[in-house]
């Protein structure tokens, strides 16, 4: 009894959703990635980008503009980090590491409304950068890497910099706050946070500097008060324990994803989760708009 107790309480603190739990194939999906496709950016397309200062090499992102989008139309940004690759679990859930495997801000779009980035983790090597598929490659490069894609998606295609939303799955959750709250000149870009599936600080023996929890509160102190979304397949209880013993004060909301599968595709389906999601995302996206008027 005290073991099967324990090996629940590990799944749950590692990410893993119970194994009894459904399965997300038990839902069909009512939306389908758009594959990303080489050509000039349109409206309802994903197309495969390169950031300036970095054409050349091997780094390239996804950019998505929406079917509503007109050119001189400001809208939100949702820029997403995608889960580490290679990973794969006895469900079917894989994760290439890759931009294009990238859900979320699809899913909770429904593409329309924002400007979708699926920006890449760079490494470099032989002095060139590419996609680093696991972790965060060079962490200078990739926040370099970041900051242009989101300054041509503000200048070219009338990204709101006001309204510009980090988010990812798994590795990409973990970076919500890894990158994204890395120094003051990246943390001050973001009006708000989607983390689905692992949290920074959480667990520290990943395999990277700075995955302890001192390093990761030094980085949360950055978010000032910007609201969270932090969902989890099974429960989101160790991110919240870890929360409430950093004593830091956030906006943060909790939903637990009632399937067992390690994966960001609950967005591709219409669940009572994903439609909290969906009015969560809406809200801080208008809400820093009429912020931003009373403001000017």
């Amino acid at each position: 009894m005290f073991h099967t107790a324990l090996s629940c309480l590990l799944a749950l603190t590692l990410g893993a959703a119970p194994v009894d739990g459904p399965d997300l194939s038990s839902v069909p999906a009512d939306l389908e990635l758009p594959e990303m496709v080489e050509g000039s950016p349109a409206p309802g397309m994903r197309v495969r980008a390169t950031a300036p200062g970095f054409e050349g090499g091997g780094a390239y992102h996804a950019l998505y503009l929406p079917v509503d989008w007109s050119a001189g139309a400001k809208m939100p940004v949702f820029v997403e980090y995608p889960g580490n690759g290679g990973y794969t679990n006895k469900f079917g859930d894989v994760c290439g590491g890759v931009p294009e495997g990238c859900a979320l801000g699809y899913g909770l779009s429904g593409g329309r409304g924002f400007v979708w980035l699926a920006l890449p983790f760079v490494e470099v090597r032989e002095g060139r950068p590419g996609v680093a598929r696991k972790w965060w490659g060079d962490v200078a490069q990739t926040k370099r890497y970041c900051l242009a894609a989101i300054d041509d998606a503000v200048a070219r295609f009338g990204g709101d910099p006001s309204r510009v939303i980090l988010g990812g799955f798994s590795r990409g959750a973990i970076a919500c706050n890894y990158i994204g709250l890395h120094d003051d000149e990246i943390a001050k870009r973001w009006c708000a946070f989607f983390c689905h599936s692992h949290y920074d600080g959480v667990i520290e023996r990943w395999p990277y500097a700075g995955a302890d929890r001192a390093t990761a509160l030094e980085r949360l102190r950055r978010l000032n008060g910007r609201p969270q979304w932090i969902s989890q397949e099974g429960s989101t209880a160790a991110t919240e324990t870890y929360l409430r013993e950093t004593g830091i004060v956030g906006d943060f909301v909790f939903r637990a994803i009632p399937f067992r599968n390690h994966s960001d595709r609950w967005v591709l389906r219409d669940l009572p989760e994903r439609r909290a999601a969906r009015q969560w995302l809406e809200l801080k996206a208008t809400s820093r708009t009429r912020a931003s008027k009373r403001g000017s």
